[in-house]
C-alpha cells in the first residue's frame, strides 16, 4: 500500500521535488501513483500541511 494524498493538500510541489521515483504528479490536487510509490516517506517528511498519511 502506497503512501496518499489527502484533501488537506494545497498543492505546493514540496513532495514532488523530494520523491526519488516521481511517483508523484501535479494537478488540482497532487497524487500519488501506487505502482510507483516506494514507501519511503520521504513526501510525508516535506509537507507542509501534513497532507500526506503514510500506508
Amino acid at each position: 500500500m502506497a503512501y496518499r494524498i489527502t484533501d488537506s493538500c494545497i498543492a505546493c510541489g514540496a513532495c514532488q521535488t523530494e520523491c526519488p521515483v516521481e511517483a508523484i504528479s501535479e494537478g488540482e490536487k497532487y497524487s500519488i501513483d501506487p505502482e510507483k510509490c516506494i514507501d519511503c516517506g520521504a513526501c510525508a517528511s516535506v509537507c507542509p500541511v501534513e497532507a500526506i498519511e503514510a500506508p
